[in-house]
C-alpha cells in the first residue's frame, strides 16, 4: 500500500507543483484531480489518441470561455460536442454582449423586469437574444442551407465578428457537434424563420454519421467530459459502436449515478456497454467544472509545450 502524502505547500509553488502534489496525496477529490491531470496529459500527447471534448453546464457564464478556447486552438482536442445552451451563450460574447456577477438571493421577479436572466450567480441580459436575432437574420441566407450541424456552427464561427468557441473550431477544422441545438436559443432563432414559412437544410443525422466515422477510424480515442447530458451520450454512443472503445477517460460532474442519469454515471460503467475498454485509464472527479477545469489547464499549460 501507498501511504497517504500531506500535501505542503512551499513558497514558489506552480499551478502544476500543487496539481502534483494532490495526485501525490493519492486520494478523494485531491488525487482523483491530480489523476485527472495526467490521463489528460496522456492522451493529448499520445499521438495516436483522438480526443473528444464533452461540453455540458454553464461553463460560459461560469467564466470558463476562454479556456476552452485556448484548448482548442492549442489543437488539445479533435472533436467538440457541446450543449445548445453552451453555443448560445459563446455567440451572445462572440457579438459583444457579457455575463455578470450577480446574486443568487436576488429577487427573480425585479431581475425579470430589468430584462436579466439568472443562471445562479451568474447574469445573462436578455439583449443577448435580440443581438442573436440579428445576426441570424442577417446571416439567415448563408447558414440555411448547410448541410449539418457542424457546417451550420462553422459557418457562424466564420461569420462572428469576434473569437468563440465556433470560430476557433471553424478555424483549426475541428468538428463542432450539437446534437441538441433546437433545445437553446440558437435553435429558438432559427425556429422564428421557420414559423414565417423560411426552411433550412440542416440534418441532423449527418452529424451522427461523423462523428461515428471518426470514432470508427481512430486508431486510439479519449474522451473528456465537464459536465454531462447530451454531449457525454453523444460521444459514449460512438465509443459503443466503434470498434475499439476509449483508452482514456476522464469525467468531471456534480451529478451522482444512484439515479441511473447518463451524467453522473461512472466512466466504469461504460465497461460494460463497451464503451470504455476494461484496461483504459480513466477517473471521475466529483467537482464543480468552474473549479477543475482552470487547475487542470494550468498544469498542463506548464507540461505540454
Amino acid at each position: 500500500m501507498k501511504p497517504v502524502n500531506h500535501i505542503k505547500i512551499d513558497k514558489a509553488l506552480t499551478v502544476n507543483d500543487l496539481v502534483k502534489k494532490m495526485e501525490s496525496a493519492g486520494v478523494l477529490a485531491a488525487g482523483r484531480l491530480g489523476k485527472a491531470a495526467n490521463i489528460c496529459e496522456e492522451m493529448i500527447k499520445d499521438k495516436d489518441c483522438k480526443v473528444f471534448l464533452g461540453l455540458a453546464g454553464p461553463l460560459v457564464p461560469g467564466g470558463m470561455r476562454e479556456i476552452i478556447i485556448d484548448m482548442i486552438d492549442n489543437k488539445w482536442v479533435d472533436v467538440v460536442v457541446a450543449t445548445g445552451a453552451t453555443l448560445t451563450h459563446d455567440l451572445g460574447e462572440a457579438l459583444g454582449y457579457r455575463h455578470y456577477q450577480g446574486d443568487k438571493n436576488a429577487d427573480d421577479a425585479e431581475l425579470h423586469k430589468k430584462g436579466l436572466d439568472r443562471v445562479y450567480e451568474s447574469y445573462m441580459p436578455n439583449k443577448i437574444y435580440e443581438g442573436m436575432e440579428d445576426f441570424i437574420a442577417k446571416n439567415f441566407d448563408s447558414l440555411k442551407d448547410k448541410k449539418s450541424i457542424k457546417e451550420f456552427l462553422w459557418e457562424i464561427g466564420r461569420l462572428t465578428p469576434k473569437k468563440s468557441i465556433c470560430k476557433a473550431c471553424f478555424e483549426n477544422k475541428i468538428p463542432l457537434f450539437c446534437p441538441a441545438i433546437s433545445d437553446s436559443g440558437i435553435g429558438l432563432m432559427i425556429w422564428g424563420h421557420l414559423a414565417r414559412n423560411k426552411e433550412v437544410e440542416v440534418r441532423a443525422f449527418e452529424d451522427l454519421k461523423e462523428i461515428m466515422d471518426i470514432a470508427w477510424t481512430s486508431k486510439k480515442a479519449g474522451v473528456i467530459y465537464f459536465g454531462g447530458g447530451v454531449p457525454k451520450n453523444y460521444i459514449q454512443q460512438a465509443m459503443q459502436l466503434a470498434p475499439k472503445s476509449a483508452t482514456y477517460g476522464v469525467q468531471v460532474t456534480m451529478d451522482r449515478p444512484e439515479p441511473g442519469g447518463s451524467s453522473g454515471a461512472e466512466l466504469k460503467e461504460g465497461i460494460s456497454w463497451g464503451k470504455m475498454n476494461p484496461k483504459a485509464r480513466f477517473v471521475d472527479l466529483i467537482c464543480d467544472a468552474t473549479i477543475a477545469m482552470p487547475i487542470i489547464y494550468a498544469a498542463l499549460k506548464e507540461r505540454i509545450k
